[in-house]
């Protein structure tokens, strides 16, 4: 593993995803990230079934190391304050407000490291009418104009994975990366500042972009119909994914590989703009055709055409993919109590050298001892 930020001290007062997230991005580049926790009950992520390890928690806390510090007791907000002292970026995503509170405002730690990258994660903002409400993904996702882009209106509930929590995370480590590289210049931390809605509003880019360049005020089928993509049922109830916006090769391939080679010669399908207006059409058409056999079949057949196209995979079945295992997406580490793990290692490789190395998340105060001794070292140096 390529260290990039090897020697960048992260501080992580992060709870649930957003703060986690954030800090997990930094780790995955080599950052020491020191993720900062109540005694007993830690990050509420860690709750599950009567345990402090949770799936949940798994997920957004790799390569971090714990310390349990209760704030309002004087002997752990000295030791809070030691690691600031030594910090480069502070992670918090409090309610606004809750931060000063706790002893971990920006004012504050400022004074006590005037270098620090102090970032602040929020839902709806620091100021403002909404400042103060509650906010979870679904929230964030439905209030950024995001959510109406996935919503069935005929089986209309709440789909797929946390993705504001997630992308609010990754969007802060976005910002913390920008003012580390210029402190490299002027010396002078920042205070980066992201909330949810913010993030999914700029995530949500190309909707705002077609309603105010056009008006056009899109739905959950205006990018599908517009790309032309399509999830085909098979013969053996598997399911296939379809791109075809361009170029128009993919689609004498399509039409190739379901034995009609003459399909683009009927009107409704000759043009671009003559598939758009059929859309229902074309997916009943390939609804009726990959009837006739099964997933595996299909994909060969698409893949002598040079479609774009994908098995829509399952959790169990993607990282099994003969691309995903050469790819090594799926990487193994170990604990010392909890014993050998499987996760998905960061995306990003550097100079053909892949992250295959992962240190577990760590246990409630795993590291207390350790780092407590680290900053009793550095006292001594600095004496």
């Amino acid at each position: 593993m390529i260290e990039v930020l090897k020697g960048v001290r992260v501080i992580e007062q992060g709870t649930f995803i957003t703060g986690p997230a954030a800090g997990m991005m930094l780790a995955d580049l080599g950052a020491d990230v020191v993720k900062v926790e109540q005694p007993e009950t830690g990050d509420p992520f860690r709750a599950f079934r009567g345990g402090l390890y949770s799936p949940h928690f798994q997920t957004y806390n790799r390569n971090k190391r714990s310390i349990t510090l209760n704030p309002k007791q004087p002997g752990d907000l000295a030791l809070f304050d030691d690691l600031i002292r030594g910090a480069d970026v502070y992670i918090q995503n409090f309610r606004p407000g809750a931060a000063e509170r706790l002893g971990a405002g920006e004012a504050r730690l400022r004074e006590i490291n005037p270098r620090l990258i102090y970032c602040a994660i929020s839902g709806f903002g620091a100021s403002g009418p909404a400042a103060g409400r509650p906010a979870y993904d679904t929230v964030a996702q439905a209030a950024s104009g995001f959510l109406g882009l996935l919503i069935n209106p005929g089986n209309p509930r709440v789909v797929g994975p946390a993705i504001a929590d997630a992308l609010t995370g990754y969007y802060a480590a976005y910002g913390i990366l920008g003012a580390l590289y210029e402190r490299e210049r002027t010396g002078v931390g920042r205070k980066v500042e992201v909330s949810m809605l913010e993030a999914m509003s700029h995530f949500n880019l190309d909707a705002f972009t077609h309603y105010f360049a056009e008006g056009e005020v899109m739905g959950p089928y205006s990018r599908p119909s517009v790309s032309q993509s399509y999830v085909v049922a098979c013969g053996d109830g598997k399911w296939v994914a379809l791109h075809m916006s361009s170029p128009e090769k993919f689609w004498q391939g399509l039409a190739n590989a379901i034995g009609m080679p003459g399909l683009l010669a009927d009107e409704r399908y000759a043009t671009r703009e003559a598939r758009i207006r059929n859309q229902e059409s074309i997916m009943a058409l390939l609804g009726e055709r990959f009837k006739a056999h099964a997933r595996d079949e299909w994909c060969r057949r698409l893949q002598a055409e040079d479609v774009p196209h994908a098995p829509m995979y399952d959790t169990s079945e993607a990282l099994e993919d003969p691309q995903a295992r050469h790819l090594q997406i799926a990487v193994k580490g170990r604990h010392p109590v909890l014993g050998e793990f499987t996760t998905v290692r960061s995306p990003v490789s550097f100079d053909g050298q892949r992250p295959l190395t992962v240190s577990a998340p760590p246990l409630l105060g795993e590291h207390n001892d350790v780092i407590r001794r680290e900053l009793a070292a550095r006292a001594l140096s600095a004496n």
